[in-house]
């Protein structure tokens, strides 16, 4: 049986829940510790995306802080998962089962080392390049079909580096465009679920190569 709080959230959303068509999760860690770090772009890009949609990220449940809407006619699921982002795949597993989203209509949003910094790259399907975030969430989901908003992130000449890297600030540099690049991944991610992936990916992929470029 349901704990009881969670009984009274499944009754008041079940039908709502039958119907809700996309779960839309940004990726990174809790706290404070983190949330300025490269790790936590996906958090970001979520939380615009929220605020653009006028949706509260007020639930606290399922390992998550979630919150839902509909626009145009479309059930919406954002969702920042809690569980620090090697374990991302316990909150969008239990978020998956309870609303009952397809795999095809869940959006991933997460940072990428293998893009450099500014870049936006949207797709469906592939692996994780060590990405422990996305890892998890194959694993617990059992298939990689699922879209993805991917950030470039750059990364470190020296490989070893990479752990610290990722949890480290952006550079100034970076983070004086660094609203730019989220508002630019918010849209994208928007623009999937309003007019599907390849609307989306021609109207913003191939102008976010790297926005750093704009000042040479």
């Amino acid at each position: 049986m349901l704990p009881s709080a969670l009984n009274k959230l499944f009754f008041r959303f079940r039908k709502e829940g039958e119907q809700m068509a996309n779960l839309i999760v940004g990726l990174g860690n809790p706290g404070k510790r983190y949330e300025a770090t490269r790790h936590n772009i996906g958090f970001m890009v979520l939380e615009k995306l929220a605020k653009e949609w006028e949706v509260e990220l007020k639930h606290k449940s399922f390992n998550a802080l979630w919150g839902k809407r509909t626009i145009a006619g479309k059930n919406l699921l954002l969702a920042k998962p809690q569980t620090f982002m090697n374990l991302s795949g316990t909150a969008v597993r239990q978020l998956q089962t309870f609303f009952k989203t397809d795999i095809s209509n869940l959006i991933v949003i997460h940072d990428d080392l293998d893009l450099p910094f500014g870049a936006i790259r949207l797709k469906s399907g592939g692996g994780t390049a060590g990405h422990k975030g996305l890892a998890s969430i194959e694993s617990n989901l059992g298939t990689s079909g699922f879209l993805r908003v991917r950030l470039g992130i750059g990364k470190p000449v020296d490989k070893s580096r990479i752990e610290g890297y990722v949890l480290e600030p952006f550079r100034k540099e970076e983070q004086e465009v660094l609203p730019e690049v989220v508002s630019r991944a918010a849209d994208a991610s928007a623009e999937i679920v309003l007019n599907g992936l390849q609307k989306a990916i021609s109207k913003y992929q191939t102008k976010n190569i790297n926005i750093l470029k704009k000042e040479e």
